[in-house]
């Protein structure tokens, strides 16, 4: 019986994985972006980040503030960290990218890996609170991952990856779900109180994300007003897309 649970939440946290790869799908329909696009693209990513960290901390506080909020801090330490240790523009390389290209694609890649790496503990925490509680948050994560792709091929695919790469990558930086899923699930006391902390990691790195990188880069090829539309839209349909999944 335990063997059969642990196939599970093995394959449900492997769902919400390849989940991701899907956001890059909607690219396919478009061979390159002009530089206007480029910005709207930028700006479009930076709301979805946006609005993924903002549902990260409500959730998070549902569990602890003080956790959450030493978790955000912590998120902000890290990528200040990682963009340090990170290779100087004109070395960094990516695939098909370099310079200050690969620089950037590596950091989202980066943010959206530690993201996952706190949705997969909350995959394994749900399935041990019963199947059901399990199921409902694997479709909930499952949903969420696709504009979270679609973030991620917004900044590679501009900038000169292809829509398969970019959904490789997509997928790649939620390989953390399932990995961790399974521990989180069977050592549940041991995993539960860094939920909140890993929760607010994951949002504080993205807000850094978008404060630091997506929103500057937007605005190069953007007029103040579309730019910060388009962060206000895709922001809110973020934030609706999470409401919705959880039931209204």
């Amino acid at each position: 019986m335990a063997e059969t649970s642990v196939t599970v939440v093995a394959l449900a946290a492997l769902v919400t994985a390849l989940a991701t790869g899907l956001g890059a799908l909607p690219l396919l329909a478009t061979a390159s972006l002009s530089r206007t696009w480029e910005g709207v693209g930028n700006a479009a990513a930076a709301g979805l980040m946006l609005g993924a960290s903002g549902q990260l901390v409500i959730e998070g506080l549902d569990h602890g503030l003080a956790r959450t909020l030493l978790g955000v801090v912590l998120g902000g330490l890290f990528m200040l960290f990682s963009r340090r240790v990170l290779p100087d523009s004109d070395e960094a390389s990516m695939g098909v990218l370099r310079g200050a290209d690969a620089r950037k694609a590596l950091l989202i890649v980066g943010v959206m890996t530690l993201h996952s790496a706190a949705e997969g503990i909350g995959v394994g925490v749900s399935f041990g609170g019963g199947q059901d509680l399990g199921v409902l948050m694997t479709a909930a994560i499952a949903v969420h991952n696709v504009p979270e792709g679609l973030a991620i091929a917004l900044v590679m695919v501009p900038r000169g990856a292809t829509v398969v790469v970019a959904a490789g990558w997509s997928v790649f930086s939620s390989l953390p779900q399932p990995i961790l899923a399974v521990p989180a699930y069977l050592f549940v006391a041991l995993f539960e109180p860094v939920l909140p902390v890993g929760l607010g990691a994951a949002a504080g790195a993205m807000v850094w994300m978008v404060a630091r990188e997506l929103l500057p880069d937007a605005r190069e090829r953007l007029a103040v007003t579309p730019t910060y539309a388009t962060l206000a839209l895709f922001t809110a349909a973020m934030l609706a897309l999470g409401w919705l999944v959880a039931g209204g």
